[in-house]
This record gives structure tokens, C-alpha cells and sequence, in this order.
């Protein structure tokens, strides 16, 4: 393998232990909750998700669980609670 590539690659594994560098001002997924599929969007400072709960309240457990997903990468006005935690996966592991 070429140097420049165990270099890069070396680099790529330290940034993704430091998610802090990394500052996400837009997303836009699907999540497949228990019920159905939802679109889930951040953008402008604002959380949107097509699920029934949302437009009541402004918050469903589909964006908080996004929220605890990305955690550090979001601005704080993004969250609805300081990350303390990250998402645990369900075999034991970190998520990534």
C-alpha cells in the first residue's frame, strides 16, 4: 500500500474519533421507525419529521434518536438535552 494512502487512512481513523470536529448544519434521512418510514430533515435551524407525533409537538422520538446518533455534531440549539452519552448499539458497541 502506498504511504500517502496509510497516511490518509490514519488520519480518516483519528478524525473519526474526535466527531467534535465536525459541525452538521443540514440532514436529511429516512428513518424506519415501528410504525412506517419517515423523512427526517434538519435544516435552518429547525428538526422536521413527516411522522403523526411531530407536527403536534415539535418533537418525536425519531429525532431525538437522531439527536443522540450525531450528537456532538450538532449546533446545542439543535438538541433537545446535552449530549452526555453516545447511541450504544445493540451488540455493546459504539455506534459510529
Amino acid at each position: 500500500m502506498q504511504s500517502s494512502l496509510i497516511g490518509k487512512i490514519q488520519k480518516a481513523n483519528m478524525y473519526a474519533r474526535e466527531p467534535e470536529r465536525v459541525a452538521l448544519s443540514e440532514i436529511g434521512a429516512t428513518f424506519r421507525g415501528e410504525h412506517g418510514s419517515y423523512d427526517l430533515s434538519y435544516s435552518d435551524g429547525a428538526w422536521g419529521c413527516s411522522c403523526n407525533s411531530f407536527p403536534a409537538s415539535g418533537i418525536c422520538s425519531h429525532v431525538m434518536a437522531m439527536q443522540k446518533l450525531v450528537g456532538t455534531m450538532l449546533p446545542a440549539e439543535a438538541r433537545y438535552w446535552p449530549v452526555t452519552d453516545p447511541a450504544v448499539a445493540t451488540n455493546g458497541t459504539s455506534s459510529p
